[in-house]
């Protein structure tokens, strides 16, 4: 037993690992230099560093060890089994995005709130250090907990040992309780924080508490503090997830969690069948309710853009992870959401599905909650089958069981611009002025699709008077009159803005220019019927609706007869192009035309144009 005590920790060497190793599934540690090389690591740890306004020197005594010692003990190790940054080296990546939006965020508050400003002066960076020490510690816990890793002779490593010396092997702990990990935090802090910067936060009793509670996992008792944490971790696992981080970061703390949950509630209250004899959306038994996966996930993401909320996923297995990430599903035992059961109504009636697990009270209260269902819900042997997410995305309600692919081996490529862009520019680029309009990204780049590029190329479009009558009625069933009815609906209503950073809709040349396919797969995202009417034609949903709109002859054409349009975007530092339709006649959309998107240049033959209507 002495031995354990008199243990050498010994920080990673820079060997390469060893045809042996790989033979044997091992994995050779990494050094610090090594794991923090990579442009996207170097890239976030200088936004870091622009964030904190500290000399290199002090920097990188106050943040950039701390940050290497978390990198020596996380390793190559993922941030989840099947979550978010669930691939080799998740977990180094998900730490460095949440210290910098956390940093980010931070800039909007002066701390401590209520005191003079110059205690806020004197304990400013004490409140910046603190800020990132928790959100970067805040799922450590899970290498202690979540994860079982030995060693090549099979005995076992604990994160209290210190950094991975020899070669190693990880999986998942299969019986690993949910949410553990937070209470882990406390085993494993001081492996990264050193004693001389805990004496230091310790002298600011309020920020101090504030500490021990985020690594406590008790955020309710944090404050601001743990308030930032849980935004800039929800912006990272959005990022992660196919989400906004920008409005992960903006919105008020369990406000996409509210609105997921009255979602819930309206459509159990006026759209889902419960407990029927035979097929239904769901089943309420005494102690849980289940629902059918992708029938909810389809309706859930309709109902909620139909109601101007953006930033929501555009696949299920991501909607599925935003509502677990928010708590609001009970996880498999395997930690993910999708649950797999045959559920045997007590006419005889019987069928498997894969389906969500949701507590009843959260739905309803007192006596509003129904009967509850007078058959069974047997939940099926757990399978470790990663195709059953991804075949609920594809439309299969019985999944066939499939091997699961390996784990990505790096985020999409264009995550870290993303990223970047969010965290602004550095401190030598002069930043846009405020009264800009906002240039919009790049959302297409795809060539236009030929089909809708080539017909009637010699005739001229003529308008098409249109009603705004049950503009808003989703239930209408789809055509182009429906979509250039919820088109004007939710311009007017501002569920869709106009001449913004992401805007499917922005006006050029005196008319309204629609952003294709953007805005097509808008509307069949709320409309998630259009699909069954798209694949009697095999075409996708979306293009199902452009080709009514065109038929609509609504829009102008160019001269040489194309219906899709190209705008140059121009911005403070790049610029991108759009494809889309102009509309022939303003009026279509607005009442009263706002002014042109002065970063929107339209090209006609290649030339950039500022065409004005006569």
């Amino acid at each position: 037993m002495l031995s354990l005590f008199q243990r050498k920790l010994q920080l990673p060497t820079d060997s390469p690992p060893s045809s042996g190793d790989k033979e044997k599934g091992l994995m050779r540690p990494e050094s610090v230099a090594s794991l923090l090389s990579t442009t996207r690591r170097q890239k976030l740890l200088e936004h870091i560093w622009q964030r904190t306004s500290l000399s290199r020197k002090h920097f990188a005594s106050l943040y950039l060890a701390p940050l290497q010692r978390y990198a020596a003990l996380v390793q190559q190790f993922p941030a989840s089994e099947a979550h978010h940054h669930a691939y080799p080296g998740g977990m180094l990546d998900h730490g460095l995005e949440i210290v910098a939006y956390a940093l980010k965020l931070r800039q909007s508050y002066l701390l401590p709130s209520g005191t003079t400003p110059e205690d806020q002066v004197v304990q400013a960076e004490a409140w910046t250090a603190a800020i990132a020490y928790a959100a970067l510690l805040h799922d450590i816990g899970k290498i202690a907990v979540d994860l079982h890793v030995e060693h090549a002779d099979g005995s076992t490593w604990h994160p209290w040992h210190g950094p991975l010396a020899r070669p190693y092997r990880f999986r998942y702990r299969p019986d690993r309780e949910y949410r553990l990990h937070s209470a882990a935090t406390g085993l494993l802090y001081r492996q990264v924080l050193d004693g001389e910067t805990l004496d230091w936060l310790s002298t600011f009793p309020p920020l101090w508490s504030a500490l021990l509670y985020v690594l406590a996992g008790q955020y309710e008792h944090a404050g601001v503090l743990g308030e930032l944490v849980i935004q800039a971790d929800r912006a990272s696992v959005a990022q992660a997830l196919g989400g906004d981080p920008v409005r992960a970061m903006a919105a008020p703390k369990h406000a996409l969690q509210r609105k997921l949950l009255d979602g819930l509630r309206y459509l159990l209250k006026e759209e889902l069948k419960l407990n029927q004899a035979q097929a239904s959306d769901g089943w309420l038994t005494q102690d849980s309710l289940w629902l059918v996966s992708k029938t909810v996930s389809d309706k859930l993401r309709a109902h909620l853009l139909a109601q101007g909320i953006e930033g929501i996923p555009a696949n299920n297995t991501a909607v599925f992870n935003v509502l677990q990430n928010h708590g609001l599903l009970q996880p498999a035992t395997n930690g993910k959401a999708i649950w797999r059961a045959t559920v045997t109504s007590d006419v005889g009636w019987s069928h498997t599905f894969t389906l969500l697990r949701l507590a009843p009270a959260l739905i309803w209260e007192g006596d509003d909650r129904p009967e509850p269902f007078t058959g069974t819900v047997e939940i099926e042997v757990e399978r470790n089958d990663a195709a059953t997410e991804s075949s609920i995305d594809s439309g299969e309600t019985s999944p066939v069981a499939a091997a699961a692919p390996a784990p990505s081996a790096a985020p999409a490529a264009d995550s870290v611009d993303a990223l970047l862009a969010l965290l602004g520019t550095s401190d030598t680029e002069p930043p846009p002025q405020r009264a800009e309009i906002k240039a919009p990204p790049e959302t297409s780049t795809n060539d236009p699709p030929a089909t809708s590029q080539a017909n009637d190329a010699m005739l001229a479009p003529a308008a098409v008077p249109m009603s705004t009558k049950n503009s808003g009625n989703t239930q209408e069933p789809p055509s182009g009159e429906h979509f250039m009815a919820w088109l004007r609906n939710r311009v007017q209503s501002r569920k869709l803005i106009i001449n913004d950073a992401k805007a499917l809709v922005h006006t050029v040349a005196g008319t309204a220019f629609l952003v294709s396919p953007g805005v097509f797969q808008r509307y069949a995202k709320e409309h998630p019927h259009t699909a069954a009417l798209a694949k009697q034609d095999q075409i996708a949903d979306w293009q199902w609706v452009q080709k009514r709109f065109e038929k609509l002859q609504l829009h102008r054409k160019q001269v040489n007869g194309l219906n899709i349009w190209t705008c140059e975007v121009t911005g403070p530092r790049r610029s991108r192009r759009l494809h889309g339709y102009l509309l022939a006649e303003p009026q279509h959309l607005f009442d009263e035309v706002p002014p042109n998107n002065p970063h929107l240049k339209l090209r006609t033959d290649g030339i950039c144009t500022d065409l004005t209507r006569s």
